[in-house]
């Protein structure tokens, strides 16, 4: 199918329709919580610039990753397929193989002009792995690498992978910076005709490096604030656990991904596009609030009221910030109070440029246009699964689990620990109050249905590592 699509993508770039006119600017904040930013209540960190599109959009309430760590997520967002299904196939997500058509690929067979910037992190194959195999006309520092071993110029690799060690720049230069630079740059180079451009920050991922005048002023900021509580808990659960938003260096890092978005509005602006550019702005899991309990490695936010972070199953994991902004369709400042997850973005994307879809393509995603238009109980009976055999206890004290979320309700099955949670997430979105025994039923029924996903997707349940 990927190259039934390329061979067609010449013909079709001819035949453009008026809602092709419209750009897409895909904005990806790594490890980003969806406490962390003043929109949905964080008294710390200031992000001014996402505040303002989400008042000019709408913010969906009820997003969820597609997998609580970056490389099975980064996967889902870009195929639309369920991360469990590629591992069915004897695949991994964190090679992305040339059968998946990306959305990239999709927009591109719509005369689209493909811009990739920043953290990829599927695959180690240039010629088959990285962005400009899989559909983006521009690769500009997304490789193998997970992260960058500085933020600061040289922006070096970590563990000897590849990406933001090609971007160039100067003693100083900071790396979100630096790819704002390039994006605006691609952006001015080609407004007069549809782009769709995929910023993925490597922020706000580790290592935790702010710039020194903003950290400092945040750093005098948290000084003067009387947190509840601990700064940390140690639970034999789910590990250590920061309490408090009191990293002064990420809430720097956070106010300069804040900036990046300012500036790339500021263009939009300029240009005259502003009113014809759909921004999407998404993190790939929640934030990095937790270890292993004897893990003493730097924790950067917390996702309280929500329950534990990355790596974790539990909302803090999984639930993130989205915000949509569709010219002439979404009401600015709106709340959408429906649950989508991360394979939904390649067919909305579509269905909001009014361009043919091909479901076997992104086979596990949903448009969630209709939920933007207002339809009510959109995605109410959608049933939603996680799976998890990498659990990583002494890094961020996560366990293995399987997960199905269907309305209200969410049940966990830790497998290898023989033991399930139930929770009313619309009742209790921090997962105090396990009801597997209180409503054996309601139970019984969404584990049956779990336990076929699992055997549709030829998952084995495997130690704890």
């Amino acid at each position: 199918m990927k190259y039934i699509v390329l061979i067609l993508s010449l013909f079709t770039a001819c035949f453009a329709t008026a809602h092709e006119d419209m750009n897409v600017i895909f904005f990806l904040v790594d490890d980003f919580g969806y406490y962390d930013i003043s929109v949905t209540g964080s008294e710390v960190f200031e992000t001014p610039e996402i505040d303002s599109l989400a008042a000019d959009g709408s913010l969906i309430t009820e997003a969820y990753a597609a997998y609580p760590r970056c490389v099975p997520s980064r996967f889902a967002m870009i195929t639309g397929v369920h991360p469990s299904r590629a591992e069915s196939k004897k695949q991994s997500p964190g090679n992305l193989e040339p059968e998946y058509v990306t959305v990239a690929e999709a927009l591109k067979q719509h005369g689209y002009a493909t811009y990739f910037a920043g953290k990829w992190h599927l695959g180690k194959d240039p010629k088959v792995n990285f962005p400009d195999a899989q559909g983006f006309d521009v690769n500009y520092g997304g490789g193998s690498a997970g992260a960058p071993g500085s933020y600061f110029y040289p922006f070096t690799s970590e563990k000897k992978l590849t990406g933001p060690e090609k971007i160039p720049g100067k003693d100083g230069d900071y790396l979100t910076d630096a790819l704002t630079d390039r994006t605006i740059e691609f952006i001015e180079s080609n407004y007069k005709k549809p782009f769709f451009v995929y910023l993925s920050h490597y922020a706000v991922h580790t290592p935790i490096q702010g710039k020194a005048d903003k950290k400092e002023r945040y750093q005098k900021k948290i000084d003067g604030i009387e947190f509840d509580g601990p700064e940390y808990v140690i639970d034999e659960w789910k590990g250590r656990e920061l309490r408090h938003q009191s990293n002064a260096g990420y809430a720097a890092m956070v106010e300069s991904v804040d900036e990046s978005l300012g500036r790339l509005i500021d263009t939009l602006k300029k240009k005259g596009i502003y009113d014809k550019t759909i921004i999407i702005l998404t993190s790939d899991h929640g934030g990095l609030s937790n270890s292993g309990a004897e893990n003493k490695r730097e924790l950067a936010t917390s996702n309280l009221p929500l329950r534990a972070g990355k790596g974790h199953m539990y909302e803090g994991g999984l639930r993130i910030p989205v915000i949509v902004r569709w010219p002439g369709h979404t009401k600015g400042g709106s709340k959408m109070d429906f649950p989508i997850t991360g394979m939904d973005y390649y067919p909305s994307i579509l269905d909001m440029l009014d361009l043919p879809s091909q479901p076997q393509d992104h086979v596990d995603g949903v448009s969630f246009v209709p939920g933007l238009l207002g339809k009510k109980s959109f995605n109410s009976d959608r049933s939603f699964f996680w799976y998890s055999d990498s659990g990583r206890l002494t890094s961020t004290g996560d366990r293995n689990a399987a997960v199905i979320h269907r309305g209200d309700f969410k049940l966990l099955e830790f497998f290898n620990d023989n033991k399930l949670e139930l929770y009313n997430i619309s009742k209790d979105p921090g997962e105090h109050n396990n009801l597997a025994d209180k409503m054996p039923k309601k139970r019984d029924t969404l584990y049956a249905e779990l336990k076929e996903w699992k055997k549709s997707m030829l998952v084995k349940d495997r130690e704890q590592r």
